[in-house]
């Protein structure tokens, strides 16, 4: 089957030659035959890297009438990297569609700017969740004659809190249209979203749901946290044509790994939210351009890497939900073409393997790491390839060979050849010469205690630490945007945060309790759509008690306290404030009135 095959319009099939594009992919020709022949809502599930982009995009540019300038269709992605290259995408897709006009929508970047692109005369609409619904509420962007709305990495954006910004945004679209939701894993929350706003989806699945990339071999190293980095540094040394990337688990160590790497003397780069875009932005060319080899990136900020080459991915620190190895993972392996997915693990975390084993559907291999004269080994008959492939410059350097001929002339070839690889590495032998064994010696009895409690475990009630804060649903505070807020002020996993309650004036939420301090300080001076709050931490004893709070003016001690015991309460009082709060309706909302009506 050819891409001539599938019905598109001549422009589309120029565009598409142009880029090389001549066989559609299993997920693109599983969909767009689908999507062009019925007015369907679908759901896509298919690993990264096998062309969900083309698969939701080409049948949306036949659905759009470019001859009309509103907005037509929309699609939602969990970050401004991946919604970049999305935008991309459909600008080489649609380049011979007369009137064609792709906007871009996302947050760190100006907003006015983006509104004019929109009011310009855009059929399509990529954006990020929380950017849209300000420029929703702003009255910037319209959606009520959205024909479809697509979901692109739906797992993703739920597991980032978006949820709420989602329900809002769809609110905003016409009842009759389709709804393409794609994803590469399918959790609960998931299918829950495909019930809630779909309609007799059609499901196309490309291999098995949840299942790892086959072109992905994956391994393990079990390690010593205080070695973590030095078997990052001898993994590097024993594949040294890595084009890969690396993950760690936060913003702050993140930047950490990469200037270690390049004081090293690794080429290396960082990809993390607290970068500006351009810096973002810099970062990503020098790495799609090769001219650093090496990105260390957190799981946001590398949504949008969308590289063929990439050769290796190594988990630094195991992800802290279980689906989102797969999203790592996926950055090799793709178009066919055979990668490497490392992880590192201390006997603790054995439990962690385990889980990611049954939620891929694969045995992760339990590799031992290399010692340093198997790295040496290595790096010299790299060497050797180098220099047998090296390209000569006859002209230029035929003028230095007499010298040059002259001054070894006492040497044999087999001294030559010693000199001369000696040179290049010699630091490699010293730096080797003793190497320890950085393997950890993982006991039968932690192997033992992850093969039979592999389920990640549930946060107890005494491990939590609930917060106060005095901002709530009047404010248009949401689950969403508690998650994002928590997230990005304290360098926490989503998944640490817990229970939510939402009131008119304020809000609570649950966090680990290992994570209070950092909560505490981090959000101190936190704000929310531009406006300062407060928080304390919120003791549910049942009666008044002190909080430790923060503010943006420094540390102070409150008075007054919280109920937050008692199965059948009606309300949680504020100690910032009087004011009775009703609870946030938003999980009650009738959902029948999303429905579209066929």
């Amino acid at each position: 089957m050819t891409f001539k095959d599938l019905g598109l319009r001549d422009e589309t099939l120029r565009a598409l030659e142009d880029l090389g594009f001549e066989n559609p992919t299993p997920i693109q020709a599983e969909s767009i035959p689908q999507l062009l022949s019925e007015e369907r809502d679908l759901v896509g599930l298919a690993q990264t890297g096998t062309g969900k982009t083309a698969a939701f995009g080409l049948p949306l540019i036949e659905k759009i009438d470019f001859s009309k300038k509103i907005v037509q269709g929309v699609v939602i992605a969990p970050t401004r990297e991946l919604g970049i290259q999305i935008a991309e995408d459909f600008k080489k897709y649609t380049k011979y569609i007369k009137g064609a006009s792709i906007a871009t929508i996302y947050g760190g970047a100006s907003i006015e700017t983006q509104a004019r692109e929109v009011k310009r005369g855009a059929q399509i609409v990529v954006a990020t969740p929380g950017r849209l619904n300000d420029m929703i509420r702003r009255n910037m962007v319209k959606l009520n004659q959205v024909k479809v709305a697509i979901l692109d990495e739906a797992d993703e954006m739920l597991n980032m809190g978006f949820k709420e910004d989602i329900d809002t945004i769809l609110d905003q679209t016409p009842d009759e249209k389709n709804v393409w939701l794609f994803s590469a894993t399918m959790p609960k929350e998931v299918a829950r979203i495909a019930k809630t706003y779909m309609v007799d989806p059609i499901e196309v699945t490309v291999g098995t749901k949840n299942a790892a990339n086959t072109d992905i071999h994956h391994v393990y190293y079990t390690i010593n946290d205080r070695n973590r980095y030095y078997a990052l540094k001898r993994m590097l040394d024993f594949h040294p044509d890595i084009y890969g990337l690396i993950f760690c688990r936060t913003k702050r160590l993140t930047q950490e790994i990469a200037d270690k790497l390049m004081k090293d003397g690794y080429s290396a780069a960082p990809l993390h939210g607290d970068l500006s875009q351009s810096q973002r932005d810099h970062a990503m060319k020098k790495f799609r351009d090769k001219t650093v080899q090496i990105l260390v990136a957190t799981d946001v900020a590398a949504r949008g890497i969308d590289v063929n080459d990439i050769t290796h991915v190594i988990h630094y620190n195991l992800p802290e939900e279980v689906e989102n190895y797969n999203h790592r993972s996926g950055r090799t392996g793709r178009a066919g073409k055979k990668g490497q997915s490392i992880s590192f693990a201390s006997g603790k975390e054995l439990r962690r393997i385990k889980a990611i084993e049954r939620v891929i559907k694969l045995e992760i291999e339990h590799a031992t790491i290399p010692s340093g004269k198997e790295v040496c080994e290595k790096q010299l008959f790299a060497l050797i390839d180098n220099v047998k492939n090296v390209k000569v410059k006859e002209e230029e350097i035929g003028k230095f060979l007499p010298a040059i001929n002259e001054q070894l002339a006492d040497f044999s070839k087999e001294d030559l050849i010693k000199h001369f690889v000696s040179a290049e590495f010699n630091h490699f032998l010293e730096y080797y010469d003793g190497a320890r064994d950085l393997n950890s010696s993982v006991s039968d009895r932690d192997r033992e205690k992850a093969d039979r409690g592999d389920r990640k475990a549930r946060m107890t009630d005494d491990s939590k630490q609930r917060f106060h804060i005095t901002v709530g649903t009047d404010a248009g505070l949401n689950k969403g945007a508690i998650l994002r807020i928590v997230c990005q002020f304290s360098d926490i996993s989503s998944s640490e945060v817990g229970r939510i309650d939402l009131f008119r004036e304020f809000s609570f939420f649950d966090v680990d309790k290992k994570y209070a301090d950092q909560v505490l300080n981090g959000m101190a001076d936190a704000d929310f759509n531009g406006e300062n709050f407060k928080i304390q931490l919120a003791k549910s004893n049942g009666g008044g008690s002190g909080h430790s709070s923060r503010s943006g003016g420094g540390n102070r001690r409150s008075r007054g306290g919280s109920n937050n015991g008692g199965g059948n309460r009606r309300r949680e009082k504020s100690s910032f404030s009087n004011n009775r709060g009703g609870s946030s309706n938003g999980g009650n909302r009738d959902r029948d009135s999303r429905r579209r009506r066929r």
